[in-house]
């Protein structure tokens, strides 16, 4: 009797062990089918939120000789920004101005409105450098020699450091976007100075920066601009007209998708 009650406490202890081992691989195949909810990855994308750009700069950004007055480049891109990825609507404040140099830049940044907006903001727009090099052509005009711009790109370079710092200090995490310089001198005569050369450094200083910063993406334009065949150029024959300015917001869509948005953004915003 007693072998029999052995019996039967070991075989419903087999059976026990055998009905616990087919509920786990029951389980973990469920578990392969449906994970558990804490597992699955949201994307921050996925509730749209309001985004707030904010463009910086000169004329280009401004949108000087766009006849159409859709606000250049920076109108149309904060435009396509509604159909990004986690955008439910943009709000875009425009700051730049035609003529800003650098160091124009950088005494506006000062300005306490101007730095509460930065503060806020979730992508900034930026184009500047352009005039700095006009200075030295209307200065030096019937002189001009390669080394002034040289001079002038090693001050420009410590002045986009600053700019850089200043909106990095204020706002850590909001996607800068920096479009490059182009020749509007390329639709006349080729001129004695090797102008192009000092566009193509300037506009590789320029990119330097911008890639070292980690959350900043460089858009260039200068091939944009190269002669008039495109007729992208407006009435004053150095800002682009509305058929320019739609290239540039192209190549900078074009340019924003090949820089990783969402890295930029650290997932919160998407192409």
């Amino acid at each position: 009797m007693k072998k029999w009650l052995i019996f039967i406490v070991f075989f419903s202890i087999f059976l026990v062990g055998c009905e616990m081992q087919l509920l786990n691989k029951a389980e973990r195949a469920e578990q392969r089918a449906f994970p558990a909810f804490e597992e699955w990855e949201i994307p921050r994308t996925f509730i749209p939120k309001p985004i707030y750009a904010v463009g910086l700069g000169d004329s280009l950004t401004e949108g000087i000789g766009d006849e159409l007055k859709l606000g250049g480049y920076f109108g149309r891109v904060t435009t396509a920004m509604n159909d990004w990825e986690g955008v439910r609507e943009v709000r875009a404040d425009n700051l730049a101005k035609k003529g800003r140099r650098s160091d124009q830049l950088l005494k506006q940044l000062d300005e306490p409105e101007v730095q509460k907006k930065l503060k806020e903001a979730d992508v900034i727009l930026l184009t500047i450098g352009g005039n700095d090099i006009m200075k030295i052509v209307k200065r030096d005009l019937f002189k001009l020699k390669v080394s002034p711009f040289y001079d002038e790109l090693k001050q420009f370079e410590k002045r986009l450091e600053e700019v850089f710092g200043v909106i990095r200090g204020l706002n850590g995490d909001a996607v800068v976007i920096v479009g490059g310089l182009y020749n509007p001198f390329s639709i006349v005569a080729a001129e004695p100075l090797e102008l192009e050369e000092i566009i193509t450094d300037w506009n590789e200083a320029i990119e330097v920066r911008t890639v070292l910063d980690g959350k900043a993406c460089f858009v260039p334009v200068n091939d944009l601009f190269y002669s008039n065949e495109n007729m992208v150029y407006h009435t004053d024959f150095f800002h682009p007209n509305a058929k320019g300015y739609v290239q540039m917001a192209d190549r900078y869509i074009e340019s924003i998708d090949k820089c990783n948005l969402n890295k930029l953004s650290d997932g919160n915003l998407n192409m």
